[in-house]
Order: structure tokens, then C-alpha cells, then sequence
């Protein structure tokens, strides 16, 4: 009985935390499905999200919705910037010149943060953060776990219907799909670039929100997230937005599993375990979309 109550549990919590990594690694799928780009500054820009939502409630607006609304605007306006006037000078120059930017740009904003607060580990904090919205004899439901779960899956969705509805997404899978047909039926690949950069912002300064609030995070945080970013969007295939999720929910019950049978210093290993696994039997990911062409 409580074997079964424990595996049950485990199950529940790899499931939710799936959601979580699933928002994780939305926004490094979404740039690398549309551009082709590998954003090695993307776990480092949902800890700069983290930190601006921190300081915004804690200290000035007292408002965790102002705070969410604000440091929204500010990401979206940082990655325009980013892309425009940085990353879009070298697009065209091969995969290295962007590449090497991200890193750079990763680096800068480790040691800024690390300036500007310190390495002291920091949380942002929130009412329910021990609480349960389910609570049973058989397994109980982190209230956190499941905003987590609900906001990824809303998330996916939206982005899914934008790219599926809108102009603006149909552009955005022109543009990925052929670049010089899509410069030929006049649209801006560069400027649409910057505005993938900007939507990809958006599920970064979410996924920061909700890091900060499940977890504890400090300046040089954003590896870490970077490398469960790799994991999710590879298990599910690169620039799959529905993959993302599966990636998610595969990993997170991969490590759950894996904290049950070998204890909780192999959680990690056994989730990059079950990724070889599955690049093995199909090296593009799950749900991978067809090769991009330039």
C-alpha cells in the first residue's frame, strides 16, 4: 500500500514538474525552430526575469501583477534589442557569429546580476508555496505545481494558435520555412526575427516567474536551466511547440522516477539517461518539425 502511494505520488509530481520544464525550454524551441539559432543565453535571461519580478514586488510597486506586467514589457523590449541591433547584424554570416554572441551575452548578464545582488540565493515569494489544492489519503497536489502545469499548457497553446490563426504567425512559418521566398513575397525576415525574439522573451520572463517561485535562484542559475532547456526541447525534437511539452513531461517524470529507484542524487542522471535513450531510437526528437530551409 504505501509502495503504491509513493509511486503514485512520484508519477503526479514528474507530471506537473514536466509543465514546468516544458515552459523552460518553450522559448529556446521557438528561436531555434524559427531561425535556427541555439540561445545559449536563454536559462540566463529567465534568472534576469526572475530577479526583475523580485525586485519589482518586494521593493517598488509592492504588486506581484504590476510586477508581472512590467518585467513582461522590459523582456519583450530587451529582446527586440538583442536581436535587432545585435543578433540580426550576423545572421547572415553563418552559425557561429550568433552563437557566439548568446554566449557573450550569457556571460555579461551572470556577472551583472552577480554585481548588482550579490550570490546569495534568492525566492519570489508567494502566498501558496506550501500549500496543496488536493490533498488525499493515496497522494496529494502542490497548489505551485499545478499553476505551473496549467500556465505551460495555456502558454503552448496560445503560441500554437498564434502561429496556426494569425498573420503574424503564418510570416513567422513562412519566414522559417523558406527565407528567401518569404523576402521575395515582401516580408521582413528580420524584423520578424526580432519579433520571435520578443514572443520568445515572453515564455522566458513566465518561465522566470515561475522558477522563482518553486525554486530558490541566484546569478549563475541559468546553466542549469539552459541544460533541462537542451533536454526538453531535444526529447520532444527541436522547434515542436506540442513536442516541447511532451519533452517536458518526459523528462520530469524520467527524474521522478529515478529519484524512486536510485534516490535523489540520481534524479538528474536518470532523466539524461532516458534522453540518450530516446536520441538513440529517434535522434530528432518526438515530435520534431521537417528540416528548415534557407
Amino acid at each position: 500500500m504505501r509502495i503504491l502511494q509513493v509511486v503514485l505520488q512520484s508519477l503526479i509530481n514528474g507530471i506537473l514538474l514536466g509543465g514546468l520544464y516544458a515552459i523552460i525550454g518553450l522559448g529556446m524551441s521557438l528561436i531555434f525552430g524559427i531561425m535556427g539559432l541555439t540561445n545559449l543565453a536563454h536559462g540566463d535571461l529567465m534568472v534576469v526575469a526572475s530577479y526583475l519580478v523580485m525586485t519589482l514586488a518586494v521593493q517598488f510597486t509592492g504588486n506581484i501583477f504590476l510586477a508581472i506586467v512590467i518585467a513582461l514589457a522590459f523582456m519583450m523590449l530587451l529582446g527586440f534589442v538583442v536581436q535587432n541591433f545585435l543578433i540580426n547584424r550576423v545572421v547572415d554570416k553563418g552559425s557561429e557569429p550568433p552563437l557566439l554572441i548568446t554566449f557573450g551575452l550569457s556571460i555579461i548578464l551572470q556577472n551583472a546580476l552577480l554585481k548588482i545582488f550579490g550570490a546569495n540565493q534568492q525566492t519570489i515569494p508567494t502566498s501558496f508555496s506550501a500549500a496543496n489544492i488536493i490533498t488525499t489519503p493515496w497522494f496529494s497536489i502542490s497548489a505551485l505545481y499545478m499553476i505551473n502545469f496549467i500556465v505551460a499548457v495555456i502558454v503552448v497553446i496560445a503560441i500554437h494558435l498564434l502561429m496556426n490563426k494569425t498573420y503574424f504567425g503564418r510570416s513567422i512559418r513562412a519566414t522559417s520555412g523558406d527565407v528567401l521566398a518569404s523576402e521575395l513575397m515582401g516580408i521582413n525576415t528580420k524584423r520578424i526575427y526580432a519579433y520571435t525574439m520578443c514572443l520568445a522573451m515572453v515564455t522566458a520572463a513566465i518561465a522566470g516567474l515561475l522558477v522563482g517561485m518553486t525554486f530558490n535562484f541566484y546569478p549563475s542559475a541559468g546553466t542549469q536551466y539552459l541544460i533541462i532547456a537542451f533536454g526538453v526541447v531535444v526529447i520532444g525534437g527541436m522547434g515542436s511547440l506540442v513536442g516541447t511539452l511532451v519533452g517536458g513531461i518526459i523528462l520530469g517524470l524520467s527524474q521522478m522516477i529515478g529519484s524512486l529507484l536510485f534516490g535523489a542524487a540520481y534524479q538528474l542522471i536518470f532523466g539524461y539517461v532516458v534522453l540518450l535513450v530516446i536520441l538513440t531510437v529517434k535522434p530528432q526528437g518526438l515530435l520534431a518539425k521537417a528540416t528548415r530551409k534557407n
